[in-house]
């Protein structure tokens, strides 16, 4: 490594995050490999928490993308999921003690058919074994000490709930996901036959805990379950065919190039109309200042000097004021 740091990178790196692996171990594996590649000293920070258990989309921001991780947390999320029957446990997945336990197996026509229960708008009550804070402690931290904690109700909305293999959209296809360890896809013309465990895609608004839907979804088939496998293909606008392993990442430090690596800051707002802007105009929004006598309609926009972000900015009746600017590199030129 030279004695000169290489600029500090801007931009989203989407990992794979291994089974095993908490998102702020990951955050700090991207540090670590940027200082071991020669990078000045970046801001990094992911964009919505996986559990150590889980695997899967975790965006980690660079430098002034952090600045859209929060748009990250409020994004949907899709899971592929594994329920396994039988058994509760009290982290409704497989670290935790059974807490309940049944004979019963539901048929899969009767999964397929409760499935529609549950999308929409629906009631949730999150694992008492969550980030959830009550009364200002993580709920988590209450219940590994032996507290018995009550979670709070709350409203969640899953988009779509579908058997796994009948996902239909091509572009979450993907050789990460292999079904190696899964029960085999239903087939409605096979004879009635009784499931130990499914594998579910769930599309799920922000504040779902997929523990909690795999509880309710087996409590309503007249059984218990938990969480055996989960894995997150979609976080926002990021898909599981663009994360790179932790492999690919630990390359960085070894001296391989970022850039290879590295999607621009703008891909976090790949549903965010561009505004161009002039010389001019991007130096007043640099400043904060207002743009006013737009042509354009209402809404959120993201704000360009040819193809550098200068700021996201809400354009009302003609007037654009700046919702958060963007400091990168060569915005006046």
């Amino acid at each position: 490594m030279t004695d000169r740091l290489k600029p500090a990178p801007h931009g989203w790196i989407i990992l794979d995050k291994p089974r095993g692996l908490g998102s702020t171990q990951a955050v700090g594996a991207v540090k670590r490999n940027l200082r071991e590649g020669g990078y000045a000293r970046t801001k990094v920070g992911h964009g919505g928490t996986l559990d150590p258990l889980a695997e899967g989309v975790l965006p980690i921001a660079l430098g002034e993308a952090t600045k859209l991780a929060g748009r990250m947390l409020d994004a949907s999320k899709i899971y592929e999921f594994t329920i396994q029957f039988g058994e509760e446990t009290e982290t409704l997945d497989t670290e935790g003690e059974v807490v309940a336990s049944s004979d019963r197996r539901p048929p899969m026509a009767a999964i397929a058919a409760v499935l529609d229960h549950f999308t929409g708008p629906i009631k949730q009550v999150p694992p008492a074994y969550s980030a959830v804070k009550v009364d200002g402690k993580r709920a988590y931290d209450r219940a590994r000490a032996g507290e018995d904690v009550e979670m709070t109700t709350r409203q969640v909305t899953i988009h779509s709930l579908d058997f796994a293999h009948d996902r239909t959209d091509p572009a979450l296809d993907s050789a990460f996901a292999t079904t190696t360890g899964r029960p085999d896809p239903y087939d409605p013309g096979a004879p009635l036959e009784l499931a130990d465990a499914v594998t579910l895609t769930a599309h799920v608004s922000k504040g779902t805990y997929i523990r909690s839907l795999a509880r309710d979804i087996a409590r309503a088939l007249g059984t218990y379950g938990h969480v055996t496998y989960l894995r997150r293909i979609k976080a926002g606008p990021f898909r599981e065919e663009q994360a790179i392993s932790l492999d690919n990442l630990n390359e960085i430090g070894n001296g391989a190039p970022l850039q290879d690596l590295l999607l621009p800051l703008e891909a976090g707002l790949d549903d965010i109309p561009a505004l161009q802007l002039d010389p001019d105009s991007a130096q007043a929004v640099r400043q904060g200042r207002v743009l006013s006598e737009l042509p354009h309609t209402d809404g959120l926009y993201c704000a360009r000097l040819g193809d550098v972000p200068v700021a996201l900015m809400e354009l009302e009746g003609g007037t654009a004021k700046v919702v958060r600017g963007f400091n990168l590199p060569d915005v006046a030129e």
